[in-house]
């Protein structure tokens, strides 16, 4: 192969890490709406109640738990991201106090991956002189523009997935009939949750199959575990 083909080749790569913010949000909300307001439905289902108390909660579980989702990922990325704008500040200090010893660290870094010595310092000497602090966020402290927490984003991606996973089995409330609701609604969450699962796994390049049965083991565990609560405790006679 040509070094143009090689070249080609690699610019025709596809890498998934790019994905990683805005999918893990996505999937966790999803996941979670599905099994959060299944398991609450189940749950009470088990316990007797009748259509208006699940439909009340299943409305209030979904409600409920698109706020803590949105709320959890926003205060949890919010402190990612003063952390790395801590980090941020401390490097253009550093950069700002002593220009000579942060090359030299950085050409360090080079030395440490196996460059050569002189290369190390070409390279940190080049790269400072183009975008300095760049250099450092990237090699020093692992940051990215890729991988920079967005605290807004990840919260609207979670409650959005947690309310599109778990109207679903709200919506079966509304519309199924009393007979057998909890097993339909189980049945039509563990095959939801493992085309989730397969997509999610797709998405990010890993394995469909192992993917989907995560999700639907431990989907399938949390529902088997509110209704057996339901049973022992219900007020059904």
């Amino acid at each position: 192969m040509t070094t143009t083909n090689t070249v080609q080749a690699h610019l025709e790569e596809t890498h998934y890490s790019h994905r990683m913010g805005w999918l893990r949000a996505a999937v966790l909300g999803a996941n979670d709406g599905i099994i959060s307001v299944v398991s609450l439905i189940v749950g009470v289902i088990a316990a007797g109640a009748d259509k208006d108390h699940i439909m009340l909660v299943a409305i209030a579980a979904l409600s409920a738990g698109a706020l803590a989702m949105a709320a959890g990922e926003y205060v949890s990325v919010s402190s990612q991201s003063d952390t790395e704008e801590a980090d941020l500040q401390i490097e253009k200090q550093a950069l700002k106090d002593d220009w000579e010893s942060e090359k030299h660290e950085l050409a360090m870094i080079y030395i440490g991956r196996g460059v050569s010595e002189v290369t190390a310092h070409q390279v940190a000497h080049e790269l400072m002189e183009h975008d300095a602090l760049d250099a450092h966020l990237r090699d020093e402290l692992g940051l990215s523009e890729v991988h920079s927490a967005r605290p807004i984003q990840a919260a609207f991606a979670s409650a959005t997935a947690f309310i599109t996973g778990g109207i679903i089995p709200v919506l079966l409330v509304a519309f199924l009939p009393m007979a057998n609701l909890g097993l339909v609604i189980t049945l039509s969450s563990i095959i939801l949750l493992g085309a989730l699962g397969a997509l999610s796994a797709w998405v990010g390049g890993a394995s469909m199959m192992q993917g989907a049965l995560r999700i639907m083991v431990w989907g399938g565990i949390a529902m088997a575990v509110t209704t057996l609560v339901g049973k022992l405790f219900g007020v059904a006679g």
